[in-house]
């Protein structure tokens, strides 16, 4: 997508959202780096800046209860009219595709696209490419080539791009791929001011899976879509190669069950399965997170012992197109953290702040820690050196696993004493809605632990400052102690 808005629009722009600083050190630009902030507020959406305000800030669940599914039994029993029904839709053109890839492989060790992952054994087999091989099942039964669209980010787009036109897009037709680059949402201080990474560029972070519609939308595809007569839209993750890509058989039983989405879903392996389940939440469909569910509801049973929480989400959608576009206006809950975040003063200093002082998205030390407790000694390993990849300071990630152990030892502390959520948010300086979440992390550790946790730490940032270890092996030895 083209940069197209002059210095004047920006300015008009800028100047309505009182965000007139952003182009404060314009004319100390290089002329290319001019551009590229234009782009930049060009593609700005201003109106998140609305989700910051205070009754925006917090997200809580409301009312959950179970949700169930179609089984493969049932669905066997009408599969041949779900298949054809399917096949009809896919060969009318009704139906369209939409990859989910704006990812780095850092964490599995690829500094490229999670999509062009080596993932062959005796050959070569990308995970774009057997994903491409997936859709081409339903092409080579249905005889028609479904329109994909392949969302990446600003970071592996070029990537991307290049890597489909290398591999002559897996033998895929290359009028039926489109790309698009997700949306950035920005930083923002407490006061709603949008902060400068630097004299030239914004801070931003992407706007989460969520926003692929909207980002889809920029680039005029909807209206595409539309105009081709597509009505359905399938959404999938670049990470699961074993998924069905617009299976005929789940087109047709979407289609046929008169709703306007659904998704594909498995059996949990056990209760504790780290996993998202289907769920209602004041009797609408939705999704509660495994770290957001109490002991209660994932061990909940039904009459024949089944858990009642049991169907885990994979990120494998169906949508209507025309309900897409008609809540495409309304907007989506945004879950906002508090973060240290950098930015340009007025004097076009870098300030490097030691407490939060704006909003982000959320970070991953909850996981990590939760890595730990279950002795996923690699997954929190890999985690820790993808965040080094990214430029984290392994001191601010001490700091990090400091604050959140203290946390826990405190919210283990107050619930032991029969002290209510409310009670123990005010108490800890925390928001109500997080207490779930970190009750859950704190029952996988004993008092006892935490105590040691809190003192390795504080012996390792000793052992640091005087030259003993180094900051990284420092770090990286609380995580294997912990999760060994």
């Amino acid at each position: 997508m083209e940069q197209t808005m002059t210095l004047e629009e920006a300015k008009r722009k800028c100047e309505q959202a009182g965000q007139q600083h952003l182009l404060a050190y314009y004319e100390e630009l290089t002329k290319e780096d001019q551009e590229k902030l234009l782009a930049q507020i060009e593609k700005l959406d201003i109106t998140l800046l609305d989700l910051l305000k205070k009754e925006s800030k917090e997200v809580e669940k409301g009312k959950l209860e179970p949700l169930g599914a179609v089984t493969l039994d049932e669905i066997q029993k009408e599969k041949d009219q779900y298949r054809k029904m399917g096949c009809e839709a896919i060969r009318a053109g009704k139906v369209g595709a939409v990859l989910l890839a704006g990812g780095q492989g850092t964490r599995l060790g690829l500094d490229k696209p999670k999509g062009m992952l080596n993932v062959g054994i005796h050959k070569e087999l990308y995970l774009f490419e057997q994903l491409i091989h997936n859709i081409m099942d339903v092409v080579k039964e249905t005889g028609a080539w479904v329109p994909l669209f392949v969302m990446t980010s600003e970071k592996n787009n070029k990537d991307t791009v290049e890597f489909f036109k290398e591999k002559k897009f897996f033998g895929y037709k290359e009028e039926y791929v489109f790309f698009f680059v997700q949306q950035m949402a920005p930083s923002v201080s407490y006061d709603g001011k949008i902060y400068m990474e630097d004299k030239g560029r914004i801070s931003a972070s992407p706007n989460g899976n969520g926003g692929w519609f909207s980002s889809l939308c920029r680039y005029g595809y909807d209206k595409q879509m539309k105009e081709a007569g597509v009505e359905w839209l399938t959404a999938f993750a670049v990470d699961n190669v074993l998924q069905r890509i617009n299976d005929p058989a789940f087109v047709g039983a979407v289609i046929d069950s008169g709703c306007d989405c659904g998704g594909m879903v498995v059996r949990k392996a056990d209760p504790n399965e780290r996993v998202g389940v289907l769920c209602t939440e004041d009797g609408k469909p939705s999704i509660v997170e495994y770290y957001e569910m109490t002991e209660d509801m994932i061990h909940l049973k039904d009459e024949n012992g089944n858990l009642l929480y049991n169907f885990g989400v994979i990120l494998n959608y169906m949508f209507n197109l025309d309900r897409l576009t008609e809540i495409k206006s309304k907007r989506l809950p945004l879950h906002i953290v508090e973060k240290k975040i950098p930015y340009i003063d007025g004097d076009g200093n870098l300030i490097k702040p030691t407490t939060p002082n704006g909003y982000k998205f959320e970070s991953l030390i909850l996981d990590m820690i939760h890595m730990m407790a279950e002795k996923r000694q690699k997954e929190a390993l890999e985690l820790y050196y993808d965040l080094l990849a990214l430029k984290e300071p392994p001191m601010r990630f001490l700091f990090l696993l400091v604050r959140q152990f203290n946390i826990l030892l405190q919210v283990k502390t107050m619930v032991a004493a029969g002290m209510e959520q409310n009670q123990i948010a005010d108490r800890a300086g925390l928001r109500s809605f997080t207490i779930r979440r970190y009750r859950s992390e704190a029952g996988h550790f004993s008092v006892q632990k935490l105590k040691e946790a809190l003192r390795d730490c504080a012996r390792a940032e000793e052992d640091v400052k005087t030259g003993r270890l180094d900051d990284r092996l420092s770090v990286e030895l609380i995580l294997v102690k912990y999760s060994a």
